[in-house]
This record gives structure tokens, C-alpha cells and sequence, in this order.
């Protein structure tokens, strides 16, 4: 399955993407069906997902049934409405990998002229829910604050399966589905906050997601999956999720140790080389500057920075 959230005029609410295209107001449909499912009803991505595989069987039956021609009063085009991040309010912060590709690390220590090494773990943190964005939407840049805002292409995974102490062997069947995450840091204000990652990668709007989450069972290779990102056309990143350092189940494993993983949790996966910051000179991103980050299976992401 390929689900959003959009407006379609009248506030968020969950579609997911037809054979022809079309998008199935997924809430309607169920309606039309006499379904009694709240979870479903309520219009809520997030209350699909935290319904369990009941639900998720029933929305599957709903788009067999609008592909075989059903529920056509709840159909409507995907021109017609707007794409907002499929999670516009996620429950919790958005949790984030640093330095999960070898080669980025590679980029990093080069352009800082220090050592970086391999963490014997992964290195986690957050980005706060005012950072979330959608596809389409601006990513504001905040010149009193930062001049060197840069871009990372990355994999995000949605929990579906709620969990604590999740082995790697059980990880992926905690997986709901992926999504894309353009991880906006702004790279001076990250060394004026000592190089930890939060205020760096948490200003307001430096979270575009979407424009799908891609179910599990519809993205069969997430860990053999290309990546890409361009600034106004420019092939800026170009790697594979084969690369990362620390795999999927791996992340998962290590996150959820002694904290329990709910339902709608994001966790983005790390970025490969490529990013502005580590270019010669350094491209740092400029008010009208075009991002599409791009994942094979998923689809693009796309937003314009602008100076507010």
C-alpha cells in the first residue's frame, strides 16, 4: 500500500494511491462500506497505523475494492489536493542516525580536517515535531540565525508494531512501512552548540517528509535500496541504503533498548555522501533553491528554501 495524508479542502486526512492513480479518501470509503472501524473513520494516518494489522487488512480490502472499480464518491485526483508529511504531527520527536554511511563520515572528517571515527554504536537524536513539513512545502531560511543550511537524503521506517528490547531477528516485523526525510541541518548553528546534533537540525520546518509511506510488504529490498538528492537539478547525493554502517534491524535493536517504540514512531536511518557542507567550495543551500530527495520504491520529495 501507498498512503499520504493530504488536504483536499477540508483539513488532513489519509488517502492511499490507486492503480490509476487516483487517490481513495480512505475514511469515505470506509464509510460507503458500513464500516463501524474508528480507527479508519477518524480520517487519521496515525490512527490507521496504531489500529494494528486488523485495520491495515481492512484498508488493504478497501483499495482492492476501489481498484476493481468501488467506492468512486471517494476518489479524487492527486492533482487536486495538498501532500502533507503523512505523519504531519508524529506523537513523538522524530528520532534521527548520524553517521550511518562510511563515506559521509569520510566527507565530514575531510571537510572539518579531523579524525572521525566509527562508533562502536549508533548515534542517535531528534528533531522536534515543528520541524515537520510535507512535500511542496517551503523549508524557511532563517539568515539571522544560520548562512550554511545543507540538505540530507534520507530512509525513514514507521513503527507499527509496538516494542521494547526488539531483537534484530524480530526487528523488520515492527516495521509499518518507509517514508523519505530530507534531514535540513544548519551546519554553523551545529558548531556553535558545542557539535551536538539537536538545535543544529531543529529549527522550524528542517523536517520534509513524505510524500508516501510505502507498507512493508510493498518495499521488499529497504535494505538494498538507491537514494538520491538534487538542488535545482544538480545529482548532489547518489548512494545506496546497502551502505549503511548499522543495518535496519540494527537500529531498531539498539533504540529500543529499555524504551518502548509505539506505533507512528519515525526513525530516519542516517544520509550518504554528497551534502553541501563537505563540497569544494562548501554549497550551502539560497532562498528559491529547489531539493528533491528521491528514494527508489518510495518516490520524491520536493521543496524550495525560502528566507522568511
Amino acid at each position: 500500500m501507498r498512503l499520504a495524508t493530504v488536504d483536499a479542502g477540508h483539513g488532513a486526512v489519509a488517502v492511499a494511491q490507486l492503480s490509476n492513480g487516483a487517490l481513495l479518501l480512505l475514511n469515505a470509503a470506509a464509510g460507503a462500506a458500513g464500516s463501524s472501524t474508528k480507527a479508519i473513520l477518524d480520517g487519521s494516518l496515525q490512527s490507521i497505523i496504531a489500529g494494528g494489522k486488523t485495520v491495515w487488512n481492512e484498508v488493504a480490502t478497501l483499495i482492492e475494492k476501489a481498484n476493481a472499480g468501488g467506492f468512486a464518491a471517494a476518489q479524487i485526483a492527486a492533482n487536486s489536493v495538498q501532500f502533507l508529511a503523512p505523519l504531519p504531527r508524529p506523537e513523538k520527536n522524530v528520532f534521527c542516525v548520524g553517521r550511518n554511511y562510511a563515506d559521509h563520515i569520510a566527507e565530514g572528517a575531510r571537510a572539518q580536517k579531523v579524525t572521525i571515527n566509527v562508533t562502536e554504536v549508533p548515534v542517535y537524536f531528534t528533531k522536534p515535531r515543528t520541524a515537520v513539513v510535507g512535500t511542496g512545502a517551503d523549508v524557511p531560511l532563517f539568515p539571522h540565525i544560520s548562512t550554511q543550511i545543507d540538505y540530507e537524503v534520507e530512509l525513514a521506517l514507521v513503527i507499527g508494531t509496538p516494542g521494547r528490547d526488539i531483537s534484530k531477528d524480530a526487528a523488520m516485523d515492527h516495521i509499518f512501512g518507509y517514508t523519505i526525510i530530507n534531514d535540513i541541518t544548519a551546519r554553523d548553528v551545529q558548531r556553535r552548540h558545542g557539535g551536538q546534533f539537536f538545535k543544529g537540525k531543529g529549527l522550524d520546518g528542517s523536517c520534509p517528509m513524505g510524500p508516501w509511506i510505502v507498507t512493508a510488504d510493498d518495499m521488499p529490498t529497504p535494505q538494498a535500496t538507491a537514494l538520491r538528492c538534487y538542488v535545482n537539478g544538480d545529482l548532489r547525493q547518489n548512494g545506496s541504503t546497502a551502505d549503511m554502517i548499522f543495518d535496519i534491524p540494527t537500529l531498531i535493536a539498539s533504540l529500543s533498548q529499555g524504551m518502548k517504540l509505539e506505533p507512528g514512531d519515525i526513525l530516519a536511518t542516517g544520509t550518504p555522501s554528497g551534502v553541501g557542507y563537505a563540497m569544494t567550495p562548501p554549497q550551502f543551500l539560497t532562498d528559491g533553491d529547489e531539493v528533491i530527495c528521491e528514494i527508489d520504491g518510495i518516490g520524491k520529495l520536493i521543496n524550495r528554501v525560502r528566507t522568511v
